[in-house]
């Protein structure tokens, strides 16, 4: 694999390793005498890197939401600390510091990418060996920041990239309307990953992926899936009470065919008008059960397991940490049958969770100002898919402290105590970042409707001296 390059990469690369350690200094703590949970004023790489001691390897889930990079030129881009012309005094100067006499003539990508790989650096020190990173991103530098997390990460450890369908904006002057963004996430290690059994809240209540139970037939031809013969022992279970089916016709022609041919073909069963399993002998059920051996051909999936549970007197058998059976249905296929399942369908397409207006809406009911805040919902359902009670989460790019509401909201849905840790550079850490996790741990209102406080707690920080 090789790896992106841009001017001024080889002076930042390892500078993550430079930084040097400051105090967290402890200002108050709302609600509570002590808190396991972190609002930190300061820069994001100083705030990183003096959160190593203690949180190193311990965050179970990451999410940033940083400055796409627009190019574009607005009061919105000045407000932010690192702006589209990385105008903020601070990261300007340390720039020219760190780049040196040539910081001048950096790209605004370039810029971008120097200020984002020693975050992305230390951010991959904080997270657990089984978690995950989640960053949004739009198509200015979704390619370049793909690239620079398979350096940082792995390539093996991308996990997927999200596209969250945010609605269209009806202002737009583009000639294609944009209506998307992109999630990327990627995990410290996807062979230890562990996900949550979560479902796509846009699936019905009725939809077979949130039964508790699977069941399918085990028929399944094909070349990559050579056919044999399986006795079915009498006292092997049927749907049906009673069932009588001859053997089929032709049989030894048919096998002929499938054995030169080496595979069971769509051709062959339209040819010899096979139905399957393919009976040697009479199929014959009494009471829901085989009453005599029945030899069967074709080609199979499960079929180890289903000898298993021929094994086991056709008892079910354990797979996992669900129970399997097998049965005849009522012609004669042979089905299986997985109990005690987790429902799980997580898909890449993040539709009705929510739009920047809604929640915008929803923070100046609490007399907060903040164009374009991530939905509460969309945080708490990608956090979902990781966090369980106990966990640290952990987002070094703030802004008005959604992470930490979706934090609050999961733990108000079953009591988890799942801990935060938000880092914001900006002055507004206190009067809009702070101020928003106080309302939600009280109590906040969505027009007239009053929305019960979440409960928790928070200690806030700023960032000391050396």
């Amino acid at each position: 694999m090789s790896n992106l390059e841009w001017l001024g990469k080889n002076k930042i690369i390892n500078y993550h390793e430079r930084i040097p350690y400051r105090a967290l200094e402890e200002k108050y703590t709302y609600n509570a005498e002590k808190s396991k949970n972190m609002i930190i004023h300061g820069d994001n790489l100083e705030a990183l890197r003096s959160l190593l001691p203690e949180y190193e390897g311990k965050i179970k889930c990451i999410y940033i939401d940083p400055p796409y990079n627009t190019g574009k030129s607005s009061d919105k881009n000045k407000a932010w600390v690192y702006s589209d012309s990385v105008d903020d005094p601070k990261i300007k100067e340390w720039i020219k510091v760190t780049v040196g006499e040539n910081w001048k003539d950096l790209s605004r990508h370039d810029k971008w990418l120097c200020m984002m790989y020693p975050r992305l650096k230390l951010l991959r020190m904080l997270l657990h060996n089984n978690g995950a990173i989640l960053i949004s991103i739009d198509d200015n530098e979704y390619a370049r920041l793909k690239e620079i997390c398979d350096e940082i990460f792995g390539e093996d450890n991308y996990v997927k990239t999200f596209i969250w369908y945010k609605k269209g904006n009806t202002d737009n002057q583009d000639y294609i309307t944009s209506v998307h963004e992109y999630i990327l996430c990627y995990a410290k290690n996807k062979a230890e990953l562990c996900y949550n059994s979560i479902v796509d809240p846009n699936i019905s209540d009725d939809s077979k992926i949130k039964r508790t139970f699977a069941e399918n037939s085990i028929i399944k031809n094909g070349y990559k899936n050579p056919p044999s013969f399986i006795t079915l022992p009498e006292g092997f279970p049927c749907e049906i009470e009673n069932l009588e089916l001859e053997k089929n016709e032709n049989i030894d022609d048919f096998l002929f065919a499938v054995n030169k041919q080496g595979y069971i073909s769509r051709e062959l069963t339209k040819q010899f008008g096979m139905s399957y399993p393919v009976r040697r002998d009479k199929m014959s059920v009494k009471n829901y059960i085989l009453k005599t051996d029945c030899s069967v051909y074709s080609g199979w999936m499960n079929i180890e397991k289903l000898k298993a549970f021929i094994a086991n007197n056709c008892h079910p058998i354990k797979d996992g940490n669900t129970l399997l059976r097998f049965y005849l249905s009522k012609n004669g296929v042979i089905y299986y049958h997985r109990s005690g399942r987790k429902s799980h369908y997580i898909q890449t397409i993040l539709e009705n969770m929510g739009t920047t207006e809604t929640n915008k809406y929803m923070l100046e009911k609490m007399g907060i100002t903040f164009n374009y805040p991530k939905p509460v919902n969309l945080i708490k359902y990608l956090l979902s898919f990781f966090v369980q009670p106990g966990d640290f989460v952990l987002d070094s790019f703030a802004g008005s402290g959604t992470t930490a509401h979706a934090v609050l909201e999961l733990n108000k849905t079953d009591n988890g105590q799942r801990h935060f840790i938000l880092v914001e550079m900006m002055d507004y850490a206190e009067n809009i970042t702070a101020e928003r996790v106080k309302n939600v741990i009280d109590e906040y209102s969505i027009g007239k409707k009053l929305v019960k406080g979440a409960g928790g707690d928070f200690t806030f920080y700023k960032l000391g001296d050396i």
